[in-house]
């Protein structure tokens, strides 16, 4: 069998930046354990599956090691091959996903994906996150993914993480944030039990951060950057209930593997 394969850098205007992903369209899904093997053969951060049905699209999201319920980079990936490549005319795409309806829209040249919003609960910072970040941050909490705040961007850029320690918490990932120095606020994403040590541009994430920052600095338009290597800039709005997250996307390859 035959699969068309896009690889796009997305939160990135340029090839080289922000996070690649890998995107599948199919005709009818394959079985589960066929994704799984095409991720991890892909080897990037997710690799996006979807199947059109009538107007909207079903998609899915696999990690090298785990099929993850909500994924912002790999959607932007997605919608910019919908929009782009498969000559999809409408202004709105329409995902249905494991959570729930996803939207993806054109504004100018970026893509906004309209994702639910999610609050993170403060909590005791536990040993593995201390132990893992090696430096203790001003505050923690916890939604999907543990938060761990920190002073500055430059606390963010300094860290060195112990993966083996953070790979211990019970959660998808953690999230490194502060405010910025040229935007409202950072982020990094570490999730080593998803097998990704960090990734380098993560839009689920912006479901947590996004309000939290909003209610902290008291604004619902935010500007962000998550400060990987490879960084990635992210243009958000906090909706009450829902946020949009903002940003370009740019292919890098077209092909097809053979499965």
């Amino acid at each position: 069998m035959r699969i068309p394969l896009y690889q796009v850098d997305a939160f990135s205007d340029k090839i080289f930046g922000g996070n690649a992903a890998a995107v599948c369209p199919l005709e009818a899904w394959l079985p589960d354990a066929t994704m799984q093997a095409i991720a991890e053969e892909n080897n990037l951060s997710e690799t996006a599956f979807f199947v059109r049905t009538g107007d909207a699209f079903d998609i899915r999201w696999f990690t090298p090691k785990i099929e993850i319920h909500l994924a912002g980079h790999p959607t932007l990936a997605t919608a910019h091959v919908i929009f782009r490549h498969l000559v999809y005319n409408k202004n709105e795409i329409v995902f249905s996903s494991k959570s729930g309806e996803l939207r993806a829209g054109r504004s100018g040249d970026l893509i906004q994906l309209d994702f639910p919003a999610y609050d993170a609960k403060p909590v005791r910072s536990p040993k593995a996150l201390i132990k893992g970040l090696k430096s203790k941050p001003v505050d923690v909490l916890l939604g999907r993914d543990y938060m761990a705040v920190f002073k500055s961007e430059a606390d963010v850029l300094a860290l060195e993480p112990d993966f083996a320690e953070l790979a211990k918490l019970d959660c998808l990932g953690i999230i490194v944030t502060a405010p910025g120095d040229r935007s409202d606020f950072v982020s990094r994403f570490f999730a080593p039990r998803a097998g990704i040590l960090e990734d380098p541009v993560t839009g689920s994430a912006h479901t947590l951060l996004i309000p939290y920052w909003a209610k902290r600095l008291g604004k619902a338009v935010l500007h962000a950057y998550q400060v990987s290597k490879r960084r990635g800039e992210i243009f958000c709005e906090h909706r009450g209930g829902r946020v949009l997250i903002g940003g370009r996307a740019v292919t890098y390859l077209q092909g097809a593997i053979e499965v």
